[in-house]
């Protein structure tokens, strides 16, 4: 297939990209025991920045050191230390010619591993379904979490607006605000863990709140330069099977509230970014997202075959494609669609397991240049 679409430029707000293909975020758990980035995920993030992608969306960072953190050894932007510590590795993504922006994320109820508390905070005192995730350290189920406070909420707001700052001073090029994936600001939107009777839960436009007030603040803190993007799913990491209960109704409602903030993308995730995502018939997640938002819109969700991808664009469900697992497998995997090059399967058991820290073979895997 002719990836044009693939291959072109795209203009996210006024930062250029040199092609639609983006590494989407990806929990490694390889930072320092104290949140700081290192030297490991310097070389990480660089090797996708030689490998051809255009951009690169961290993964998640918390922002406070009270609750956010979700997971040990997940970097924070949470103190100058932290700042610090990132600019190396943004400074090394941009001279590969790469954007780089800063996913920030509050683990919430979710949360399994903190190194400041051993209490977790969520929307109501409702514990995600599943059980943790043994390759991030976890084992067993959810600890019930306390509900929080409104002046506990007004306070991660201020967490998640310093956090963009510092990630504005670190270097990034911008900040996508993580409220996907059955973290902090998705179970707020999520009617089975947001169970409040004040003004942050109730209808979907009252369980929206948080998320665009926090948009509103961001903006304001960061100026109207710096890239602004959210995430957002239907399924979560401890239940992967959730859809919004209102569907593709929902959807239009959610898409259409965010359309009229300030922001700047839209990065949704589903289990196949190219099916239906309400039922046969309906529009895909990223489809909904572009036809009712009328914002840029990345598509994420098994779309690591270009074929898949450039059909994606060429349908126009969406603007930009993030790739996940198979970007794990092949870093450099613009260079190599482009060259019309096999790609390598990913490989669970040898990049996962035991844990999912960086690996030292991934780093030393041979680039296509």
């Amino acid at each position: 297939m002719n990836y044009h679409q693939l291959f072109s430029t795209f203009n996210l707000k006024d930062t250029s990209l040199k092609n639609r293909f983006i590494v989407a975020p990806m929990t490694r758990i390889s930072a320092e025991d104290d949140g700081r980035a290192n030297v490991t995920m310097k070389k990480y993030y660089e090797r996708y920045a030689k490998g051809g992608f255009s951009a690169i969306i961290t993964e998640g960072i918390y922002p406070d050191d009270s609750y956010s953190q979700g997971y040990y050894n997940q970097p924070g932007l949470a103190n100058g230390s932290h700042t610090e510590s990132w600019k190396p590795v943004v400074e090394a993504v941009h001279d590969n010619d790469t954007v780089i922006i800063a996913q920030i994320m509050h683990a919430g109820g979710q949360s399994q591993g903190n190194s400041y508390t051993d209490e977790t905070i969520a929307p109501s005192p409702v514990a995600p379904k599943g059980d943790q995730l043994e390759f991030y350290g976890g084992k067993g189920a959810f600890a019930r979490p306390r509900g929080m406070t409104e002046d506990e909420i007004t306070q991660t707001k201020e967490a998640f607006v310093e956090s963009c700052l510092r990630a504005q001073e670190a270097g990034f090029d911008g900040v996508e605000l993580h409220a996907a994936n059955g973290y902090l600001l998705d179970q707020f939107l999520t009617d089975y863990l947001n169970k409040r009777e004040d003004r942050y839960g109730g209808s979907i436009s009252h369980r929206l709140r948080l998320i665009v007030e926090l948009i509103g603040e961001v903006r304001e803190a960061v100026g109207e330069d710096f890239i602004v993007g959210i995430r957002l799913s239907q399924a979560k990491v401890a239940d992967g099977e959730h859809k919004w209960a209102g569907g593709e109704k929902e959807a239009e409602q959610i898409f259409t509230k965010l359309s009229t903030t300030s922001l700047d993308y839209i990065h949704v995730t589903d289990a196949d970014g190219a099916q239906p995502s309400f039922g046969e018939g309906t529009r895909t997640l990223s489809q909904a997202a572009k036809e009712f938002s009328h914002l840029p819109v990345i598509a994420n969700g098994q779309l690591g075959d270009p074929d898949k991808a450039e059909e994606v664009l060429r349908n126009e469900h969406a603007d930009l494609i993030s790739i996940g697992t198979r970007a794990l497998a092949n870093p450099d995997l613009p260079h190599k669609a482009k060259k019309g090059m096999k790609l390598e399967e990913f490989d669970f058991k040898s990049t996962l397991l035991p844990l999912a820290y960086i690996k030292e073979h991934e780093l030393e895997r041979e680039l296509m240049q």
